[in-house]
């Protein structure tokens, strides 16, 4: 029998902490962060990060492990909530993966064959780049070392698909040629996997008061103490939706006006990505809010199905 793990996902604003939170308590365990900003220090109004009083109620994992300065992949991800998972179950106790980043999650749960789905963006754009300034057989060579299979069987000028090895390195730590058609779907855990969900007007409604309330709580003086800090917007943790508006705003490219309606605009696109990714996944329970009348019916019926009550 797989061992157990549950998780908690959705798109930005749904309120997914109260949910994970509650059912922490109840299971008396931990929470491993599946969230992508909220790795950064000093990162924790733009983020959404979960407050220090949330923390202290239930040991949250994952979250302030990072520099702005650094790089962090999903595969350093996936290393590091895999030994936090195995910690919990190695004491009896049912890990608890809340977030909204699905390459986080997949990295967990998912055999991942990498089709065109599976991406990087950031690091993508970074590669071609570096293509331009520095040629296809420049971008070429950076697999020799890392997958000298693909290195042979890559032509240099299938750019497109060099990009893609590196990118799935990047992404696992495994060689592009690594990957044969298994099944993507299938995992060591006995999983319980809930996307919560609501009416799209109310979600988006929830995204532009957080914004305000992001703006009211000193987002602009958080950003301007990451640029002083010697943060810039070309670093990983700065492309952040929030963060790298505001940049924009504060280095004269845009209106104050512009940058709040990019973030929500921004926040709002980010969330019928993340739902359009969640789609995706056959073992993944949607729970549309709305169907309860409270977060404390949502907790139950996500116990019953754990079968602990």
């Amino acid at each position: 029998m797989n061992k157990k793990l549950v998780i908690i996902a959705g798109p930005t604003a749904v309120g997914k902490t109260d949910i994970s939170i509650e059912i922490a308590k109840k299971l008396n365990t931990e929470i491993i962060s599946s969230d992508s900003m909220q790795i950064y220090k000093y990162m924790d109004i733009g983020s959404a990060k979960v407050s220090k009083e949330e923390q202290s109620s239930v040991k949250h994992h994952l979250i302030d492990i990072i520099d702005p300065k650094e790089e962090f992949s999903v595969s350093d991800y996936k290393a590091e909530a895999h030994k936090i998972i195995n910690n919990l179950h190695g004491v009896g106790k049912i890990p608890v993966v809340a977030g909204g980043t699905g390459l986080y999650i997949n990295s967990l749960v998912c055999n991942m064959s990498f089709t065109e789905s599976s991406k990087d963006d950031q690091y993508r754009e970074g590669i071609e780049r570096i293509a331009r300034d520095k040629g296809n057989e420049y971008v070429h060579f950076m697999l020799k070392d890392i997958d000298p299979e693909s290195y042979k069987l890559i032509h240099p000028n299938n750019l497109k698909r060099v990009i893609r090895a590196l990118e799935v390195y990047h992404i696992t730590g495994r060689p592009f040629s690594d990957f044969k058609d298994d099944n993507m779907y299938s995992c060591d855990f006995d999983l319980y996997y809930y996307i919560l969900n609501m009416d799209r007007e109310k979600l988006y409604s929830r995204i532009n008061k957080r914004v305000d309330i992001m703006l009211k709580e000193g987002l602009v003086e958080e950003v301007k103490w990451l640029m002083d800090y010697g943060c810039t917007k070309d670093m990983q943790s700065m492309k952040g939706i929030g963060y790298k508006e505001i940049i924009s705003y504060l280095q004269g490219e845009i209106s104050y006006e512009e940058a709040v309606e990019d973030i929500k605009k921004g926040s709002r696109n980010y969330a019928k990505r993340q739902l359009t990714w969640f789609r995706k996944d056959p073992r993944a329970v949607f729970i549309d809010k709305d169907n309860y009348s409270c977060d404390e019916e949502i907790v139950a019926k996500i116990l019953d199905d754990i079968k602990i009550l």
